[in-house]
């Protein structure tokens, strides 16, 4: 773990904002770690913390943007104010069609059975404060958090895929 490689004072822990399901991938997840350093050592800046979390990261498919100084008592996951999600449907190609690195990251659809007006009208229903408990898993948090949601907005936006899909090369 690149953290464990600042030589700091025990073992930092790291506070994501919001948790991704399995197969799913988070863009711009903030998080906060508390890191204190060895005696007379200076704290990190914000860019050279990030410098070296970055070299230490060098081998995954992650990297850290930006590192702000924060009060003692913040909280990556419980001081978040929102979250955004965004759920990608490819139309116009089967699932097996789509580029390689684009196969885990979005659902394929048939472009027959893809009415997007459709889907605005129904999405409409979910805006609002509602209870979600049918769609949380069960484990040792769930009796610990609220089910109850606000969604505020719901856009839906024809695109092209992240990736030129090109029908001669498959």
């Amino acid at each position: 773990m690149a953290l464990q490689k600042l030589q700091t004072i025990g073992t930092p822990t790291i506070y994501i904002s919001s948790r991704t399901d399995s197969g799913v991938h988070a863009l711009c997840n903030s998080a906060h770690v508390d890191i204190e350093r060895l005696p007379g050592k200076h704290p990190f800046s914000e860019a050279v913390l990030v410098q070296a979390l970055n070299f230490h990261l060098k081998p995954e498919r992650i990297s850290v943007l930006k590192a702000i100084r924060v009060s003692n008592d913040f909280h990556a996951r419980y001081n978040a104010l929102s979250r955004t999600y965004v759920y990608r449907l490819v139309t116009g190609y089967g699932h097996q069609n789509l580029p390689v690195f684009e196969r885990n990251m979005c659902w394929a659809a048939s472009e027959s059975s893809f009415d997007l007006e459709k889907i605005r009208e129904a999405a409409q229903i979910l805006l609002g404060t509602h209870d979600f408990s049918a769609f949380r898993s069960i484990n040792s948090e769930t009796p610990f958090k609220s089910p109850i949601k606000t969604l505020e907005q719901a856009d839906f936006t024809p695109s092209s895929s992240l990736l030129p899909i090109d029908s001669q090369n498959r």
